[in-house]
Formats: C-alpha cells, structure tokens, sequence
C-alpha cells in the first residue's frame, strides 16, 4: 500500500544522489593530487579536497538514511507520516546548509572560518571528518531532532513492527553519538578517545542497525518472505553488531595513550566483527533464494545481494586484515587503511541506500518497477561501480603492503614522501579506476531517464 506522505522521500533522494556526484568529484581530485601535487592548488589545496570528499559522503548518507526512514516509516507503520511540511522544510534547511558549508570550506582558509562561526566559543573543528563549523554541527542537531520527532511521531501512531523499531533505535544512536562531536578536550588521549564514539559507533554500531532495518523492508517488499522469519534474522544481525561493535571499539585506541587491555578487548571483539556482516550476506541470499514470487524490480534484488556481499568484504575481511594489533602496529595509517574504508563503506552504506531507491523511487513514479532498458542500464551502473570500487580496494592494499615494507619493515626505512613515490604506479591504477566509478555513478543516473515499456507488479 501506497501513503501520500512517502513522497516527501523523493527529493531527499535526488539530493543525496547530487552530493554523491560531488563527493566522487572531488575524489577524483584528491587521487590526481596524490600524484600531480599542485593540481589545482591554490584553488582547491588536498586538505580542502579532502573535507569535501569525506563531509560530502557523510551528508549524503545522512541524507539516504531519512528518506529511506520517511519511504518505509509510514508503510511500516501503516500511517501517514505525522509531518510532511516539517519533512520538506528540514530538507531545504539541510541542504542549504551543506551547500554553504561547501563553499565555506572552497572559498575561506579553514582557520579564517573557524574563526567566522564561532569556533573559538565551542572549539569543535578540525578533527578528521568533523570538520563541520560549530554552526553547521547546531545546525545538524536541529535537523536531526527535528526528524526524528518528525519520524518518532510516526511510529507512536501506528503500527509498531521490528523494522521500525531497530531503524529508530539506529537513527537515535546516530544522533546521540553526533553530540561527542561537541566534545574536544585538550588533552589528546581523551580527544581521541572520545573521537571514536561518533566515528566508529557510527559505522560500526548505530549505522548498522539503519542498514539491517532498510535491507529487511526491501528484502520483504521484493521476496515475499514470511515477516516472521525475516524479523527473526534482523534480531540475530542487530545483536552480534552491538555485541562486537561497541567492545571492538578497542581496536581504535591500541596507540593513542589508553591501558593495555585494549588491545585484549579490541583485538578480540574487532576479529568478531566480520560476523555480522557474514550474517548478513547469508540473511540477503537466503531470504531471496525462499522468494515466494519474482518481484519485476530485478534491479533493486540485485542491489541488496551486493550490499551483504560487499560489506561482508570491504567491513568484513579487509576490516579483519589490519584489525589485529600485531598487524595493525605496522599498518595504522597506511593505505590499507583507505583500502578498507572504501569498501567499507561502499559496501555497507553507499550500496545499502541504493537498494532503497532502485526500489521506492519507481513507486515515487507511479511504476512498480522500471522497464527493462531501464534495469539493465541500472545493472551496468552496478557492475562498473562494484568492480571498480574492488580494484580501488585492491591497488589501495598492494600501495599499503608495499608503503609498509618501504617506509616501516625493511632494513633501510623510507621516509615517508619517498615511500610515496615508489608507489605512485598504484595511485594512478586508483584514479583511472575511479574514473570507471564516475562513469558508473552517471549511467545509474541516466537509468531513471530511459524509456521503455514499464513492468506490471
């Protein structure tokens, strides 16, 4: 059943997909950077780049995740949504606000804006991808409090399943860990320390509960599968990912000034957090292989298979290969590093709200699903992006293996920048092959633009 309230979902869509084009924009930029130092310096300096890049990914996400929340809300919850004119207002008043901090970052020097929005009141800013002006991060805990009192509301009137149950306790956790972003003591243990509790709780804790609840809304909507039996594995996904991911934590702080247990602690728990995400590649397979009938949205199964095969891979096995503290001693802050992040989060996030589109945006449309034409263009879009990201993965790890034999293993260390050019052969590989990314970005654009005759349910 179709409720009227699910389109304020649309734009929230459309601009996540816009700041998704940015990001790999600028992706691209930073990764000539890399090896053409002064490429668009000093217009576009790396720093400058790089918060693009990594904030743009974080709004985006951000973005999916609350339309994602105000598509499968209301049929969750068999109502309509309790405001959709404060849905649409907090979605201009968010992307207004990540444009002008856009243009904040491209046109003021970072310590000019710090001091323009007030960071000498509430020092927040320059910590890795918390760059945000303390203006922007009130700005975002208005927005975020806003929908989900927006989304809360919705639930307390209707009907109360598991999906919307572990997507609002993920969406609150996401919230509540935000708020450590205010938090910059002097001291840089606790600084780091407490960094960590919006970072890696995000990724590795609350956003997982997000991703588990839109997989299982999508998995029951395209299989048919019994609620029942698909409820019963979110449980089982959403406990192993609390279990390890809050304790795996510890994997974070083996060398940043905290006791030794750590490195009990997190090296036990973070080699258990692949666990999950196996979990939930056999969830997405099972259930679509116990279909009960072939959705015509072929596009959107494909999509969530990929979500539990490639987080499984890119969180899963490369998070395990440098987790370990023996290991992690040689390769903290290596390219293997980047290696995972970018699977990672491909894979777990990025892959899990284009699952959601592929299927609510035909609904969006008055469609079931789109014409064939349509799907297979979508499909390719998913093969070039995939097989990219994985080689990206794979040229990040062989440029990590050998920065660490170069510049931390070998008799004669490297110093660092002359590590770096033994392994530029490995970067450009990477920017060629995000190319490949963007021109798959852009023919899943161009999917929702190809005529054809549109599929029946």
């Amino acid at each position: 059943m179709q409720y009227k309230s699910q389109a304020v979902a649309k734009p929230y869509f459309i601009g996540a997909l816009a700041l998704f084009v940015a990001q790999i924009l600028f992706g691209l930029v930073m990764g000539l950077q890399y090896v053409v130092g002064d490429f668009l310096f000093p217009h576009i300096p790396f720093n400058v780049a790089r918060m693009v890049h990594t904030n743009a990914l974080i709004v985006w996400l951000l973005m999916g995740f609350m339309g994602a929340a105000y598509y499968l809300v209301p049929e969750e919850s068999e109502t309509e949504l309790f405001s959709p004119k404060l849905a649409i207002a907090l979605f201009w008043i968010f992307l207004v606000a990540a444009g002008l901090t856009v243009v904040g970052y491209l046109t003021v020097p970072y310590a000019t804006l710090a001091k323009m929005t007030g960071n000498d009141l509430l020092p927040t800013m320059g910590r890795e991808f918390l760059e945000q002006p303390l203006l922007t991060k009130m700005g975002i805990v208005v927005v975020a409090l806003a929908f989900l009192f927006n989304i809360t509301m919705t639930v307390l009137k209707g009907r109360k399943t598991a999906i919307n149950t572990v997507l609002l306790l993920g969406l609150w956790g996401l919230a509540v860990m935000f708020l450590f972003s205010f938090y910059n003591p002097d001291n840089v243990v606790k600084d780091k320390f407490y960094w960590w509790w919006v970072v890696h709780l995000w990724v590795e804790g609350v956003w997982e509960l997000i991703l588990g609840a839109i997989l299982a809304f999508v998995l029951i909507k395209i299989t048919g599968v019994d609620r029942e039996v698909i409820e019963k594995w979110l449980y089982v996904i959403i406990t192993l990912t609390l279990v390890t991911g809050i304790i795996g934590t510890g994997h974070h702080y083996y060398w940043i000034g905290t006791p030794e247990y750590w490195q009990v602690w997190g090296g036990i728990f973070s080699a258990l957090e692949p666990i999950p995400f196996f979990a939930l590649t056999l969830f997405a397979f099972n259930m679509v292989n116990r279909r009960r009938r072939e959705h015509p949205n072929k596009a959107a199964t494909l999509w969530a298979l990929g979500t539990g095969v490639m987080s499984f891979l890119g969180a899963g096995v490369w998070g395990f290969l440098h987790t370990l503290a023996p290991v992690n001693y040689y390769t903290h802050g290596t390219q293997i590093t980047a290696a995972h992040g970018h699977m990672a989060f491909y894979g777990a996030y990025v892959m899990v709200v284009l699952t959601i589109i592929s299927y609510a945006m035909p609904l969006l449309r008055g469609r079931a699903a789109n014409s064939n034409k349509a799907q297979v263009a979508e499909m390719w879009s998913f093969w070039l992006m995939t097989i990219s990201i994985t080689f990206i993965t794979l040229f990040l790890t062989a440029a990590g293996i050998l920065q660490v034999w170069l510049q931390r293993v070998s008799d004669n260390p490297m110093p660092f920048m002359v590590a770096q050019d033994q392994v530029a052969l490995f970067y450009w590989m990477r920017e060629w092959t995000g190319v490949v990314f963007l021109v798959g970005l852009v023919v899943y654009l161009w999917s929702f633009f190809v005529k054809g005759e549109e599929k029946a349910a």
